[in-house]
């Protein structure tokens, strides 16, 4: 995984500071605090640390922690590396604003096939919209009195993306907190699966393995564009158009590498990278202690 993404270069908008924000039907927002500001990063340098952030968040939705220290955890992983994007990784095209309809890949947080594309943006602006007017294939958005403190840099630095793209670094851009869990929950089930079906110590028998592999085979994968610049040397440009997609990308080549594989430690159940395709546990003090058990 290291060598294939070692030239390439991905970009995305993390904001200092986010908040909690319940509407008036009682669904809990993430979205930046009003006084944040914005800073664009490479995903691809932090791959691993924003993989393991979110398996993180994944198994303490599994072990039941309090909602209080999973909101917590999510707020934390949104200071380091910005809300998931779903809003462009869930259309068939993240050019979706250009189209009357949207039109949906296969997910558990949208259930339907299409949606008129006003009514999929007020899913993400729960506050306050942007003044984006609609007329069939033909929208006018005026960003000037959207958030002027902070948007036209972001604009001009993310200009050749789609106007969505852009869109979800918004100010009044937010994620809800059901939507998080589902998409955090998904990801680190695959992990489980992935620990249980090789697990020397506890064997299934063939029907469980036979589950673990048709679950694990439901885990879809849609897979990014990208594009060539010119740079010191020739880089490979990964269009996400969503972290979401980023972290789904990255956390299936760390689960499939043969050198370096993601794992759940065999003692505390803790995600780690391990340094060597025959290391099962994340410290020696894991290793000691599950070898005195």
């Amino acid at each position: 995984m290291r060598n294939l993404f070692e030239h390439t270069s991905a970009s995305w908008v993390h904001y200092s500071d986010y908040e909690w924000k319940e509407t008036k039907d009682h669904q809990l927002y993430l979205l930046p605090t009003e006084d944040a500001v914005p800073s664009p990063y490479d995903p691809m340098r932090e791959a691993e640390r924003i993989v393991l952030a979110a398996m993180d968040i994944g198994m303490m939705l599994f072990h039941r922690k309090p909602e209080g220290e999973v909101r917590e955890a999510m707020r934390e992983f949104a200071r380091k590396y910005g809300l998931l994007g779903i809003m462009t990784a869930l259309p068939t095209t993240a050019k979706f604003i250009d189209y009357e309809k949207v039109y949906f890949l296969y997910n558990e947080i949208v259930k339907t096939e299409s949606m008129e594309t006003p009514d999929y943006l007020k899913l993400f602006f729960p506050f306050r919209m942007p003044d984006i007017k609609k007329n069939g294939t033909a929208s006018a958005w005026n960003a000037a009195i959207d958030d002027n403190k902070c948007l036209f840099p972001l604009l001009m630095t993310f200009r050749a993306a789609p106007e969505a793209m852009a869109m979800s670094f918004m100010r009044d851009y937010g994620e809800r907190y059901d939507w998080l869990v589902t998409v955090m929950k998904e990801w680190t089930f695959m992990l489980i699966t992935e620990y249980y079906y090789y697990d020397e110590e506890h064997p299934s028998d063939e029907e469980t393995r036979d589950l673990y592999r048709k679950g694990m085979a439901a885990f879809d994968g849609n897979a990014p564009t990208y594009h060539i610049e010119l740079r010191d040397r020739p880089t490979i440009v990964w269009d996400f158009h969503s972290l979401m997609l980023n972290i789904k990308l990255m956390f299936s080549f760390m689960l499939t590498d043969e050198n370096t594989p993601l794992r759940l430690c065999r003692e505390c159940a803790k995600p780690f990278i391990a340094p060597r395709s025959n290391s099962y546990f994340c410290s020696p003090a894991c290793r000691e202690k599950h070898k005195n058990k």
